[in-house]
């Protein structure tokens, strides 16, 4: 089992925690079989935290 981001009810990390729960995973990643699902939805919480923070970057604008 992977390790992934403490998530506490259906809140979603901002995307320099998910960033973090990347490299953490890469970091610690031993010889053997990628862990693609893993790094897959933490590739996904990334991109739509992103998504969040750069519109309501421009909504403040």
């Amino acid at each position: 089992m992977y390790e992934t981001l403490p998530l506490a009810g259906p809140a979603r990390p901002s995307a320099s925690e998910a960033n973090e729960a990347i490299r953490h995973l890469v970091e610690t990643w031993a010889d053997g079989e990628w862990p693609s699902e893993a790094y897959e939805f933490l590739l996904g919480e990334w991109a739509a935290a992103t998504r969040e923070e750069v519109g309501a970057a421009a909504c403040h604008s």
